[in-house]
């Protein structure tokens, strides 16, 4: 076992030993490190010697190493830097997957490649002979070299990341993530065996984590998020399953859901239940369970109508369709008459499961209200109205093999109903977590139903038919499938017939006393005639009769009831508050229980810390202490080796020696020796100098003589070979010309036959020039005739375009000329109510004008009046006109009082005057004067603003008028 002072070091050696190809040991090496007790504490080297570590046992395929290594690491990092453990863990990983791609990718690359000498030949010799001997394909014996080695690896890999995760609160995000990557892997390449084992062990950790509940980082299956990690887990574990036709295997995770459910008490997410359903129904329907696929259906049905908001009506439709034929394929008798009492006590057990499992009822010990039943079913179908959203072929099959009596024509009303159907289906588009809905699978159990229905019915109606005529009103089966099915439902006591095959008939037969149909046929009879009685009897009405014998009675029972009624409320509330108080006792309790668990784990707390601390300090004195302990031994031993036993005895004797003057004396040692050898060096180089000196002085002349030795041998080789080479030559010339003479005679055949060759290359060359030119001039025609079509189109285009461009433009120039023209009379008729507006405005301001220098003379004539009273009235002068340029002065004051004789005398001051248009008097020399109705009227004027409203009334003129 290597021991290194530092992490950094043992990181270099095993850099070195990889280099010079020693793996193993560069793996041992820092396996030593990881598992010494040494270096129990986290540091940045050990994270880096973890990832040369995992790729080391990646590329040597040391699965135990990696394990061993990862469970050490987890132990130094899991209260310190669990962030490290998460990404040494994730590294593996990826590395371990980049592996067995890197080796499917090249044993596909192998398969692939044209390897072959011969192409003529089929197979190499030494393929053929391995193919014989091993009995494999190239394929699957490249596989099981290169592919199956890296994937035994990889699913190793899981298990370990798996193990080494499956008790630790903080990295459960990782534990999913591996759980799922396993499952991906299970599913890419078809692993069923593996995903056996793989559900097995992930069920196996969460049995361990409810067993064992007082470990330290145990996760919290009450916390929302560890809750939705496992249940995560559970649902793509079942996804999986479905996908690989794992179906007990998938039944098995819905149990392992439904039990973790039960565990937390907890219902999970709509989303969650609609996947949770969607592969219960996949599950029965492959089991044959008819009656729970239907239920797992209408819990689906259900789920999507209330959670699933996008969903259309037409995926509505198809679901509650699926729901109803569903339930339509439900046998109508139990399988379970001339059952053993075993046999029902586990079908019992058995119908318990599966309603659990399809209610979710979270508390597994109460036991179901009523047994799942067709007949129940049914009616909670039509009562919920799944029935109603239903397409309208499966409402008509509905009420032919429930509610319709036709025994004669059922089979003919069935069937194009049944063929519809089978054409109806397809994929939900708003409901992603539903699979493909077919109706087409319902058809033939529904055929089975109607065959069912019809023998009823038949059995009802005929006591004996032949074969023949039941053949042909049962058009689904042959006679024979049809006999299977009759020998079912009679053993279930659903009909009463007998087949005899040497009649040719079937005979049909009642059922016994405890027979369905007799009791319902004697129900029916006893109904009838009850109401036939009470048509031809009325019954006397009796509550006269008793009133009249007890008239207390009613009191009585009226005022024992109100007792009894406050009795059980009173009752109520006691139990109410005691209920209550036991609450806030157990409310207490629970708080006090709380607070004081707090606080120990407070102070529990405090002192794991500080016993963590102290450890701590010790540790790392203790550490210092051991290091300058081992670094002083080894100088000691580095001294006693230069210095021997001797000398080291001499030196330590006495008092005990510190590493400071160890390493002083070591240093010194070795400057001494260091000299001593370069002394040493001088004296050797200076020896082998003179012995390479006279060793070369002695072998001069020896090295002359064979020099000259040697030339004379080569010399006499050249001549031999030169004259072997002219006599060969010779012999080949005179062999050439024999053969020359003899071929001579051929030459005039040969000339021929070369000018045939040619003049019919030539004639081959020309033809096949021709054939070329006239294809080149084909194309430069077909060439020109589409870029003549293309020039065409393009001034047609073009041609096109300018003119519906110039339309536009006209357009445009013609809608400006129209906006101008309409702008130009809309300023015309402006400028025209300006003007007249104007001549308003000062048609108002003289009349204000008048109105004004009126009223100011009226006030004149009363000031004279009121302060000349002795004045005749002969010498009264008329007041002057105001100009109009003056400015307007204020109206007059409310105050001002004209009296009745003044307003006589101002009358008749007055010239004549004539109406305006406005209806208002007006003078040419004088302003305007009061009107007739004004001098007129006898009554005083008000000094408020009635007056005031009177005159201003006077100046507007009537609406619509102008002048015009």
């Amino acid at each position: 076992m290597s021991t290194f002072a530092k992490p950094e070091n043992a990181l270099k050696r095993a850099e070195e030993l990889i280099n010079v190809g020693q793996k193993q040991d560069a793996l041992q090496a820092l396996h030593d490190l990881i598992t010494s007790r040494k270096y129990r504490h986290w540091q940045k080297p050990i994270e880096r010697i973890m990832f040369k570590y995992v790729e080391l046992c990646v590329d040597m395929r040391r699965g135990r190493f990696a394990k061993d290594g990862l469970i050490q690491y987890r132990i130094i990092c899991q209260q310190v830097n669990v962030t490290s453990l998460e990404e040494v863990i994730k590294h593996f990983m990826h590395l371990s997957t980049e592996k067995a791609e890197l080796a499917r990718s090249q044993a596909q690359a192998l398969e692939e490649a044209l390897d072959v000498d011969d192409l003529e030949a089929d197979k190499r010799p030494e393929d053929l002979m391995l193919s014989y001997v091993s009995g494999e394909k190239g394929k699957d014996r490249s596989d099981r070299e290169l592919v199956t080695p890296w994937f035994k690896f990889l699913w190793e890999t899981y298990r370990t990341v798996l193990e080494i995760l499956r008790n630790n609160s903080k990295l459960e995000a990782l534990y999913a993530m591996t759980a799922h990557r396993a499952f991906q892997f299970c599913k890419q390449y078809k692993r069923t065996t593996e995903f056996r084992r793989l559900c097995e062990i992930i069920r196996n950790h969460l049995s361990n984590l409810n067993k064992y509940r007082d470990q330290r980082d145990r996760p919290d299956l009450s916390a929302p998020e560890s809750l939705q990690f496992y249940l995560d887990t559970r649902f793509e574990q079942l996804k999986i399953a479905t996908e690989l036709e794992l179906w007990q295997e998938a039944f098995r995770s819905v149990e392992d859901i439904h039990g973790l459910m039960c565990m937390v008490k907890k219902t999970p997410k709509a989303s969650l239940m609609v996947v949770y359903y969607a592969k219960l129904t996949e599950i029965f329907w492959i089991s044959a369970s008819h009656l729970y696929h239907s239920h797992a259906w209408f819990k689906l049905f259900t789920l999507q109508k209330s959670f699933n908001k996008n969903l259309s009506q037409k995926d509505l439709q198809l679901i509650a369709s699926s729901v109803v034929l569903a339930a339509l394929s439900v046998p109508p008798y139990e399988q379970t008459r001339g059952a053993s009492h075993l046999e029902l006590e586990n079908a019992k057990e058995r119908n318990l499961r599966m309603a659990n499992l399809i209610g979710f009822n979270l508390d597994s010990k109460v036991e179901r209200a009523e047994v799942l039943s067709r007949s129940s079913l049914l009616s909670e179908l039509v009562s919920k109205g799944v029935l109603s959203r239903a397409n309208q072929e499966v409402k008509d099959l509905h009420h032919l093999l429930e509610h319709e009596f036709l025994s004669l024509d059922f089979a003919s009303k069935v069937q194009p109903l049944l063929t519809k159907i089978s054409k109806i289906g397809g994929k939900l588009s708003s409901a992603a977590s539903v699979p493909e809905v077919q109706l087409s699978q319902y058809v033939p159990a529904i055929e089975k139903l109607a065959t069912l229905r019809l023998l009823q019915q038949v059995s009802h109606v005929y006591q004996m038919i032949k074969i023949e005529n039941l053949s042909r009103m049962i058009p689904f089966f042959d006679f024979l499938v049809v006999e299977k099915i009759s020998v079912d439902a009679v053993k279930n006591n659903f009909i009463a017939m007998k087949v005899d095959h040497m009649k040719g008939v079937v005979v049909f037969s009642n059922l016994g006393l405890d027979s369905h149909g007799l009791r319902d046929h004697l129900t029916l009879l006893a109904e009838l005639l009850n109401s036939g009685r009470a048509m031809i009897y009325p019954p006397v009405p009796k509550a006269e009769k008793v009133g009249d014998m007890f008239l207390g009675l009613a009191e009585t029972v009226d005022k024992e009831h109100k007792k009894l009624l406050a009795r059980k409320i009173l009752i109520e509330k006691k139990k109410e508050e005691q209920e209550r108080q036991l609450l806030e006792m157990e409310r207490e309790e629970e708080s006090k229980r709380l607070r004081l668990q707090k606080i120990t784990e407070e102070a529990e707390q405090k002192r794991l810390a500080s016993e963590f601390e102290q450890r701590k300090h010790q540790r790392i004195r203790k550490e210092i202490e051991e290091r300058e302990l081992e670094e002083a031994q080894a100088l000691l031993q580095e001294a006693e080796k230069r210095g021997g036993k001797k000398k080291k005895k001499h030196i330590f004797e006495g008092e005990k020696v510190t590493k400071q003057t160890l390493m002083e004396m070591a240093l010194t040692e070795q400057l001494r020796e260091r000299q001593e050898m370069e002394k040493k060096l001088q004296k050797l180089g200076k020896t082998m100098d003179y012995l390479e000196r006279a060793k070369r002085e002695e072998s001069a002349p020896l090295i002359e003589a064979v020099f000259q030795q040697r030339l004379v041998e080569e010399k006499m080789l050249h001549e031999r070979e030169q004259q072997l080479e002219v006599e060969l030559s010779l012999q080949r010339h005179d062999g050439d010309l024999k053969e020359k003479n003899r071929l001579v005679r051929m030459l005039d055949n040969k000339v021929i036959f070369q000018e045939r060759v040619l003049q019919r290359r030539h004639s081959n060359f020309d033809r096949l020039r021709e054939e070329r030119e006239d294809q080149i001039r084909q194309l430069i025609l077909a060439r020109k005739q589409e870029r003549e079509f293309k020039r065409k189109k393009i001034f047609y285009v073009i041609s096109e375009e300018e003119r519906l461009n110039k339309l536009r433009e006209e357009e445009e120039a013609r809608k400006r000329e129209e906006a101008e023209r309409r702008r130009k009379e809309e300023a015309e008729r402006k400028a025209k109510l300006d003007e007249i507006a104007e001549r308003q405005r000062q048609r108002e301001l003289e009349l204000e004008e008048k109105e004004r220098l009126r009223r100011e003379a009226l006030l004149r004539g009363s000031t004279d009046v009121s302060f000349r009273p002795t004045e005749p009235h002969a010498d009264s002068r008329p007041v002057e006109p105001v100009p109009a340029a003056a400015a307007p002065s204020p109206s007059p004051a409310p105050e001002k009082y004209v009296p009745k004789f003044r307003r006589s005398e101002g009358s008749s001051q007055v010239p004549p005057t004539e109406s305006d248009r406005w209806g208002l008097t007006r003078s040419d020399d004088h302003p305007s004067q009061p009107s007739d109705r004004w001098r007129n009227d006898d009554r005083r004027p008000s000094f408020g603003g009635s007056s005031r409203s009177t005159w201003s009334s006077s100046k507007i003129p009537p609406r619509g008028s102008s002048d015009r």
